[in-house]
Parts: C-alpha cells; sequence; structure tokens
C-alpha cells in the first residue's frame, strides 16, 4: 500500500468519491425520468459540477447553514439530506423531505442545515447572513455558506449580502459557482470584472479562485475560509471555475453551446474521472473499489426511484399546511 499524500485519510477518499457518485447518478436518473414525463415542474441538473458540493460540504456539520440554489441536488446530497426523501420530493410524493410540497427547486431539511434550494436568484445570500449572526451570537461556531451562480451574482440582494457580511464580520462564505453561463448567456458578456473576487475586494473581504472539477483544489480552499470564518476571522469568497452537463434546465437545446463543447467536458474535465485517476495512480484505492461503490450507488439511486413512484401523493387535507405560521400561545 503506498503512503497518502491526501489531506484525507482512506476512507474520507472513498466517502467523497461515493457521495460524487451518488450526486451524479442521481441527476443522470432524473435526466431520463424527467423526458419520459415522469417528474412534474422544472429541474435544473447539477451533473459535472459534484466536485465543488462535496469538497466544500465534508468541512460541514449540521450547525453549519447552506443556502442552495435552483439548481441545488447536489448541495442537497453533500450535506447530508436523505436521498430517498429527495427522489420523492422531486416526484411530488408524501414521503418526499417538504412532503411532496417544494418540488425540485424548494428542497430543504433544516435538520441538516440545509436551508433550502431556492427558485429567486441570489436569495440565499441574505439568508446565510441571517444564520451567521445567530451561529455567532450562539457562539457555537457555526458557519453559513450561500451558493450563486455567475449570473444569480449580479443581483442586488447579492451584492447587498457582501457588505452586509463585512459590515457585521459575519462567519459567512459566499461560493460563486461560475459555470460559464448565466441561463445561455456567456459569462463574458454579463460580467464587467475579470474576477469575482475582484467584487469581493471591492467590500473588503478577501477571496480565492480555484477549479470547481479539482476536488482537492475546492476541498483545500474552502477548509481556509471555513476555519478563518469558524475563528472569527469574517466573510470571504471562493469562486469556482467549473462546467454543467446539461443546460440550464431539462428540455434546454443549449444552442448557445459550441459543436462539442459538452462531450468535450464530459471527457476531459469530469471530475469523478480526474478524482479517480489521481487516487488510482497513488495505488491508495484500486478501480475495484471505486466500481464496487459504482455498483452500490446505482442500486441506491434505483431503490430511491421505486420506492418515489410506489409512494403516496400528498393528501388535499394537507393542501394549506406549512403554509403559514401558527403560534401557540
Amino acid at each position: 500500500m503506498s503512503d497518502n499524500p491526501f489531506p484525507l485519510s482512506r476512507e474520507q477518499l472513498l466517502d467523497a468519491y461515493r457521495m460524487m457518485k451518488t450526486i451524479r447518478d442521481f441527476e443522470e436518473r432524473l435526466h431520463v425520468d424527467f423526458s419520459r414525463g415522469d417528474i412534474p415542474g422544472f429541474v435544473h441538473l447539477y451533473a459535472g459540477e459534484e466536485a465543488t458540493a462535496v469538497g466544500i460540504m465534508m468541512h460541514l456539520n449540521d450547525n453549519d447553514r447552506i443556502a442552495s440554489t435552483h439548481r441545488g441536488h447536489g448541495h442537497c446530497i453533500a450535506k447530508g439530506v436523505d436521498v430517498h426523501g429527495m427522489m420523492a420530493e422531486i416526484y411530488g410524493k408524501e414521503t418526499g423531505s417538504c412532503r411532496g410540497k417544494g418540488g425540485s427547486m424548494h428542497i430543504a431539511d433544516l435538520s441538516k442545515g440545509m436551508m433550502g434550494a431556492n427558485g429567486i436568484l441570489g436569495a440565499g445570500s441574505p439568508l446565510v447572513c441571517g444564520a451567521a449572526l445567530a451561529a455567532k451570537h450562539l457562539g457555537h461556531g457555526g458557519v453559513g455558506i450561500s451558493f450563486t451562480g455567475d449570473g444569480a451574482s449580479n443581483q442586488g440582494t447579492f451584492l447587498e449580502s457582501l457588505n452586509l457580511a463585512a459590515v457585521w464580520q459575519l462567519p459567512t462564505i459566499f461560493v460563486i459557482e461560475n459555470n460559464g453561463y448565466a441561463e445561455s448567456t456567456s459569462v463574458d458578456w454579463a460580467v464587467a470584472c475579470d474576477s469575482y473576487v475582484d467584487r469581493a475586494t471591492g467590500f473588503g473581504l478577501p477571496g480565492v479562485t480555484v477549479d470547481g472539477t479539482d476536488f482537492f483544489a475546492v476541498y483545500e480552499a474552502a477548509g481556509e475560509v471555513i476555519k478563518r470564518a469558524r475563528n472569527g476571522g469574517g466573510p470571504s469568497m471562493l469562486e469556482c471555475k467549473m462546467v454543467r452537463f446539461f443546460g440550464h434546465f431539462e428540455g434546454d437545446a443549449q444552442t448557445y453551446r459550441a459543436d462539442g463543447e459538452v462531450e468535450d467536458i464530459r471527457t476531459n474535465r469530469c471530475c469523478l474521472k480526474l478524482f479517480r485517476q489521481r487516487v488510482e495512480e497513488t495505488g491508495l484505492i484500486n478501480a475495484e473499489e471505486f466500481n464496487a461503490i459504482d455498483s452500490e450507488v446505482a442500486s441506491l439511486i434505483e431503490d430511491a426511484v421505486c420506492a418515489a413512484i410506489d409512494a403516496p401523493q400528498p393528501p388535499a387535507s394537507a393542501l394549506l399546511t406549512d403554509v403559514y405560521v401558527t403560534y401557540s400561545e
């Protein structure tokens, strides 16, 4: 057995791969099922971006809060939300994480610190400012992390959140998931500055840009900014340059992408392939062990789909539950 050159144990490396593979298979399966008309509502897939979610979330615990985006399945899974509950939620079933009422764009599990996916662009940033303020006052060392796309970072709410977090020195990390497209508009046409870190600097926040397809680069950078936040160092920004395998939404014709672009990134910039290759080269984990995880995850996803299909619809009596807050006297 070779010495371990990585900052994670062998078991942690296997866990990281299992999590990334779970996200990938979850999304690939939804792509198929949605095309058959089995899934209601809109679906935005995270396939190709797994290294960012997992590389960040491996540093977190249930006291830490995250706010996601409309492309939130990967964040949910990486934060520990139950896969069966997620699948049932996306299928609109009563056994779902939100009783079938949230669907793909509004999955949440507060017990895991997952404050919810969000259909409103940039809306997660002020939410994590509130969560970080609570953590600061409670003194338990928790952090708040918002995930924002390259396009959503142009929203005023996002920029206001940077300022608020800086003024109050909140334990907040603003993650920019820069996959190159704001829906169908290239980032080159939508952002005036050369780097999103330049925006952070303008508000007095430190920031760093990493290759979001490199799990180890994300893990290392995230570890530093999260540690800084926990120790009272205040907010920061982490820009992850990544790729998405599918369109902005399921059904997107992707006419804005160059011929062969998707095939190229699947071949040369797949974060799972890059992870496996790097780890296998050390001899620390072999191909058979990775393949065993592949089989394990495939069974998990198949079981989650079958359970979701068999689960009951939400009853009419639940139509108004979880809609209005009821305060007891």
